[in-house]
């Protein structure tokens, strides 16, 4: 019997926005886009920020090297990787209309050379905690001051700064978030890459939307209605005594053109029954899925005037159970279309993109080049699979491009657990969710951001216990 493959799509490479304002300020390759038109908010950051000042906080014998480096982002720096979409690092002040410098110098926190003579505390943890602790503490009191705090950790620190028990990134990130204070960690990794251009273009975007500042945008995607908002949940277990266990669950809140970014730290109240399960597959009750989703919703109203949203889609890594989805039923009421979505990205799946070979007899052979980004294959009535990792010649002006250049590319699973709207407008949202991340220069991620910052926000939670439940702006996890 033949065998029959089943239909494909190829969904259009998604647009980004740029130059508020500009209906024609749009394209796909978010560094050509900065360069041709500016960032989205151009215009309006530079009122209130005119210049965005950098404090250092590290080893005394770190602070020459940083500057350096954050001098190098002031002027055009030479991108040196052979692909088709590189490009040279105009300088800072051209693509954002703010200057680049270094705060006053009685702001940066100049620490000792040997982790043993940081703060105080029996362990190493400890010393680096407290030292942590007193740096952001000291420069909550000079807020004024600064716009970013730039946190250099030398690599001879490293083995004690990430173990089992204790991540100090982490530690940063949480403890920045209490103060309100966007961090930026750079290590001798990054000090030592030869490629300025490259490294230029990391850090200058993620020094700007850590400050405040908003890239790029999503441009409209055909068939998305207006006022369609996205949320990403991820679940970290958080022992609280030895009888009981709780799902922390993080939430982000987005409007359709990635906007609004938001996160909530939500505190399960059920207690988890089997706790080698729910590591297996983590889930809410019905009655904590509908109390994180009515949380999540307000936070939207509250940022987009009391409007309800038209339209949710729901962002998860597990399956939704029963009790998850009649919570998020018993939340959503008043919202005419709720989108359930479950994206996996360990498919066993793989898949090679076969061309039609030049010559006289007709020959089927495979291409130079992956699977195009953007191809989607329907596996059933309520799943498909997505690649949003492959070749991606329309964002680089016709060239083949395949980020990354090695391996073949795995696609996402895609399954849909509620709803009903048309299939491929889920894909073309993940595939343009997976541009929303402001801290690289990459075209995209291997999963939309709703996934990519709700895990990273799990992971800071379950690492360090004692984050407050609050809201949190996206930039002060990046």
């Amino acid at each position: 019997m033949p065998i029959h493959l089943p239909a494909f799509t190829l969904l259009d490479e998604p647009a980004l926005a740029f130059a508020a304002g500009d209906p024609k300020a749009m394209h796909r390759h978010p560094l050509i886009g900065l360069s041709r038109f500016g960032a989205f908010d151009k215009d309006s950051f530079r009122r209130y920020v005119t210049e965005l000042r950098v404090a250092y906080v590290g080893p005394r014998s770190g602070a020459a090297p940083v500057r350096d480096m954050r001098e190098s982002l002031r002027g055009p720096q030479r991108n040196t990787d052979r692909n088709s979409y590189a490009q040279a690092f105009p300088g800072f002040e051209p693509l954002f209309g703010v200057d680049l410098l270094g705060a006053d110098k009685q702001v940066h926190v100049a620490w000792p050379e040997e982790l043993y003579d940081l703060g105080q505390g029996k362990t190493v943890a400890d010393r680096v905690r407290a030292a942590l602790h007193q740096a952001l503490k000291r420069l909550d009191t000079m807020r004024d001051q600064f716009d970013v705090a730039l946190v250099y950790f030398p690599d001879r620190w490293l083995p004690h700064l990430r173990t089992k028990e204790f991540d100090a990134h982490d530690e940063l990130k949480a403890l920045g978030a209490q103060l309100g204070i966007p961090t930026q960690v750079v290590n001798d990794k990054s000090l030592r890459f030869d490629n300025w251009g490259a490294r230029s273009w990391r850090l200058a975007v993620a020094l700007y939307a850590k400050s405040g500042g908003t890239p790029w945008k999503l441009a409209p995607i055909e068939g998305v209605p207006a006022d369609t908002a996205y949320i990403g949940l991820a679940y970290a277990i958080r022992r609280s005594s030895d009888e009981a266990h709780y799902v922390t669950c993080c939430s982000q809140v987005f409007d359709m053109e990635g906007g609004g970014m938001q996160f909530i730290a939500f505190e399960a109240n059920d207690a988890i029954a089997n706790e080698a399960e729910a590591r297996h597959n983590p889930f809410l009750s019905q009655a904590d899925m509908r109390a994180v989703l009515t949380r999540s919703l307000r936070l939207y109203l509250e940022g987009h005037g009391g409007r309800v949203p038209r339209r949710l889609v729901i962002h998860k890594t597990t399956a939704f159970t029963d009790g998850e989805l009649k919570g998020a039923q018993d939340a959503t009421q008043s919202i005419p279309e709720v989108e359930c979505v479950e994206i996996g990205s360990s498919s066993a799946w793989r898949g090679v993109w076969m061309v039609e070979a030049p010559g006289k007899a007709p020959k089927i052979e495979p291409a130079r080049f992956p699977v195009p980004r953007g191809t989607m294959v329907m596996t059933s009535g309520s799943s498909a699979l997505l690649w949003v990792a492959g070749n991606a010649p329309s964002a680089v002006g016709g060239r083949d491009y395949f980020q990354g250049g090695k391996s073949i590319p795995k696609p996402m699973v895609l399954r849909r657990h509620m709803g009903r709207g048309p299939f491929d407008l889920l894909a073309s949202e993940a595939m343009a969710l997976a541009k929303m991340d402001w801290n690289n220069d990459a075209l995209y991620d291997p999963l939309p951001v709703t996934i990519m910052y709700s895990q990273r926000l799990s992971r800071t939670i379950s690492n360090v216990p004692n984050l407050p439940g609050h809201s949190y702006p996206y930039r002060l996890f990046m």
